[in-house]
Formats: structure tokens, C-alpha cells, sequence
């Protein structure tokens, strides 16, 4: 079976198309043949050995896939050959099959397709997460979403907006904005001004209830002082490269909470938890709930220039490929 592989830590374009053995499935496991694997902005981290996981060499990137069962291993109750099911790997999923632990494996509803479903365990995991389970958002609070064009602040946008919430996208350009007020967002605002203000404006003055921040940089601390009393303020991530030191002064003068969202930490200590996430999330969608953006979706050979897209921040929604 083919794989992308990744032999060297030096970035996406060194990646190679090579045939390995076929995954079998031991205790508990599932053989999954790949039909979507999703990337993600780690996966250019990862393939240049910059990302916080670091697997031995050679390994295939994408942590996110969504596929069909074409095996299962001893004790497998579950699920069997021919389920759809989609799964969050961690990495190694840029290949024709691999072999899954079965309780990692979440079942794909009709009426959501392979790459919709490969790409919604990150972005919509991390989404649903940090807004219900550690942020405790009630219907008619303010969200603030930064970064809302990429696939983490879409996601973001969506299940705010799903949870009830009145949704407030900042992003860098115009029609970056549109696509977050098409998935969602009640008012849009750009960074070329005063961040602080324009979320206070945007909010009568009040401040927000949530930040949900997945770029860090130098926006951060603005986002937090625009933050109502008892606000909470969610790490996500830093897609802007800089790790902001926050003013701990703020956080006692404002009674907020800022939260860690280590999602995929959550996933190992909380499985339960994540699937019945998961299961909702797949359900929404194919009730026409949400609608996940696909920025793009690409052959596997082409993986390079995919992973590429997120390199360069030019994606807008997922960016997929197809083994």
C-alpha cells in the first residue's frame, strides 16, 4: 500500500510517496482503509521536527482520517467490516490504510462525506471542548473568536453560534470575515485597529464573555482586557508563532479565568467524553446543524503542496487529501 512518508526532519516538501506493508489488527484495533486524511497547521511543524510530538523517523503525517473498515482485531464489539467510521490518529494517517484502536474510532453518519468527516475530530474536538466543557458557555453570551478563517476559528464560530451564542470573528482581511459571518458570526472585525476597542464597541461597552483564542502573538493581551468581569479567556493555540506572557494583574482585576484547551490530552485521559463530542458534532452536521469548510482537497501524491496552503496560511477551512 502507498504512504506519504516522512524520512527527514526537513519540512513538507521532502516528503516522499513510497509502498509499505499493510497494517493488520491486533487486540482491539481496527483496520481503517483511508479514504480522507485531514492536515492540520501541526503537520508542518511535525514534518520539520518542531511540533511537541515527535515521532521516530520515518512516519506519515495527518492526525485526522475518516474511512471504512476493512478488518478487526480480538475483542472489537463495536464495529466491523464495511462501517464507516472517522478517527483522530495523532499522526500516520497520510497513507491507503492504518491500523486504529477501536475506541478511538467514532461511526460516520449518512448525509456526512469522507472529507467532512476526516476533518472535524481537531478543529471541532478542540471547538466543542473548549466552549462546553471548559469555558461552560450558556446561550446568549459573547464569544470572540480569533484567527475565525482557519479551520480552528471556523469550527470555533460554528459551535458558538450552534451553543447560542452571539459570535464575534476577528480575522485579517475582509473576505476572510465573510466566510466567518457565512458560518456563523453575528459581527466580524479586522486587526488593522485597536482590538480592545473594537471588541468593546462591539459589545456596547460591556466586554466579552469568552475569548477563544487559537493564535497568540501580539494580540492576545488586547483580547483579554476587552474581557467582561469574570470573562473567561481560552488558550487554544499559537498559529501566530509567539507564546504572549500574560499580565496576571488583569486577571485579578477583571475575576476572569484563563483556561487552558489541551484537547488532545483531553482525548487520552477523557475517550468517553470525546466521542459523545464527536457524536454530536457528526450529528449536527448531518442534520445541517454546522457546515465544515473544505478549503481544498488534494491526491496523495500531491501532499507537499497541500501542507503547503497551511505553511503559506492560505487556507480557509480544511485542507484535505485523498489516499
Amino acid at each position: 500500500m502507498k504512504a506519504a512518508l516522512c524520512k527527514s526532519l526537513d519540512g513538507p516538501a521532502s516528503l516522499v510517496i513510497e509502498d509499505i506493508d499493510e497494517p493488520v489488527a491486533a487486540a482491539d484495533e481496527v483496520v481503517v482503509r483511508v479514504r480522507a486524511a485531514a492536515l492540520n497547521f501541526f503537520d508542518t511543524l511535525i514534518t520539520r521536527g518542531r511540533y511537541q510530538t515527535k515521532p521516530s523517523l520515518p512516519f506519515s503525517p495527518s492526525g485526522e482520517i475518516a474511512g471504512v473498515v476493512e478488518a478487526v482485531g480480538a475483542g472489537v464489539r463495536d464495529f466491523s467490516p464495511g462501517d464507516r467510521v472517522a478517527a483522530y490518529v495523532g499522526y500516520g494517517g497520510a497513507r491507503e490504510k492504518v491500523a486504529v484502536a477501536a475506541a478511538a474510532c467514532v461511526a460516520v453518519p449518512d448525509g456526512v462525506s469522507d472529507e467532512v468527516a476526516s476533518g472535524i475530530a481537531i478543529t471541532y474536538g478542540t471547538a466543542i471542548h473548549g466552549l462546553k466543557d471548559r469555558a461552560r458557555l450558556r446561550a446568549g453570551e459573547t464569544v470572540a473568536v480569533l484567527g475565525a478563517s482557519g479551520g480552528a476559528g471556523l469550527a470555533a464560530v460554528e459551535i458558538a453560534n450552534r451553543m447560542g451564542a452571539n459570535v464575534i470573528a476577528v480575522a485579517s482581511s475582509p473576505d476572510k470575515l465573510d466566510v466567518a459571518r457565512a458560518h456563523g458570526a453575528d459581527i466580524g472585525i479586522d486587526y488593522s485597529g485597536d482590538l480592545k476597542l473594537a471588541l468593546r464597541e462591539a459589545t456596547a461597552g460591556r466586554g466579552v464573555d469568552v475569548i477563544y483564542d487559537c493564535v497568540g502573538g501580539i494580540h492576545t493581551e488586547a483580547a483579554l482586557r476587552a474581557l467582561d468581569w469574570q470573562g473567561r479567556f481560552l488558550v487554544v493555540g499559537f498559529a501566530a508563532g509567539d507564546i504572549p506572557k500574560l499580565p496576571l494583574n488583569l486577571v485579578l482585576l477583571k475575576g476572569c479565568d484563563v483556561l487552558g484547551v489541551f484537547w488532545g490530552e483531553s482525548v487520552r485521559r477523557d475517550p468517553a467524553g470525546h466521542r459523545r463530542n464527536m457524536t454530536d458534532v457528526l450529528r449536527w452536521i448531518a442534520d445541517g446543524q454546522l457546515a465544515p469548510r473544505i478549503h481544498g482537497v488534494f491526491p496523495l501524491a500531491e501532499i507537499s503542496a497541500a501542507i503547503g496552503v497551511l505553511d503559506r496560511r492560505e487556507a480557509i477551512g480544511k485542507v484535505i487529501v485523498r489516499p
